[in-house]
């Protein structure tokens, strides 16, 4: 069995969706301009590839610490449906029907919350969700700590290769569509990576290597 895995941000939806989530959160009431400013710095950095990726995903979990999952469930799905929607990729949704025609599985790989994943995940029917994980206690609240591996670099490698054992297919004969210079492990991983709106960094490696880019 083939599996076509898909990065969220930027890839299957055209905008950073932790960008849009705070945006949601300052809607609502719930984050400043400065949360805002702080978010988009991030973004910045992960776009230049020079993130500290563990410091700062510690930094967003412990900012969840006694937050009920159900209540970020719910969250989620209301932020989806007013935020993220609209930035659905038309030609990301064909590239999931096209897949899906070949009977090949389907995945989501972010280095986002499975809770912003899912909603994408439904909407797109794809039906498996491999994300960054964040601890729940016996109560169902977060704990404020992510679990290992983050869903990020090297990471996502793991993750992935768990989902393969688990649903029998090869990862060396899978495709990756991604943006981002921080999932070349991955890209490298997979037969066939396929570089959507890449950032300079990505783009000038597939450019070298004879990758597939598009533009979605």
């Amino acid at each position: 069995m083939r599996a076509a895995l898909f990065d969220m941000d930027r890839t299957l939806v055209r905008r950073e969706t932790g960008t849009l989530y705070v945006r949601y959160q300052h809607a609502i009431g719930e984050a400043t301009r400065r949360d805002l400013a702080r978010v988009m710095y991030w973004v910045a950095q992960y776009t230049l590839g020079i993130i500290d990726a563990p410091v700062v995903a510690a930094k967003a979990a412990l900012q969840l610490e006694g937050t009920s999952e159900t209540a970020m469930a719910a969250r989620c799905d209301d932020w989806f449906r007013r935020y993220v929607e609209t930035h659905v990729c038309d030609l990301g949704r064909r590239a999931v029907e096209r897949h899906r025609e070949r009977g090949e599985l389907l995945a989501i790989v972010t280095g986002a919350s499975p809770y912003a994943a899912r909603p994408l995940a439904r909407r797109l029917g794809i039906p498996h969700v491999v994300a960054s994980e964040l601890e729940v206690d016996e109560d169902g609240l977060f704990t404020g700590r992510f679990v290992d591996p983050l869903c990020y670099g090297s990471g996502k490698i793991v993750r992935a290769k768990r989902l393969a054992e688990e649903h029998g297919f090869v990862l060396a004969e899978s495709t990756f569509y991604s943006d981002s210079y921080t999932d070349l492990p991955l890209l490298e991983a997979v037969a066939e990576p396929v570089i959507v709106n890449p950032d300079p960094r990505l783009e000038r490696v597939a450019k070298k290597r004879g990758w597939r880019i598009e533009a979605w």
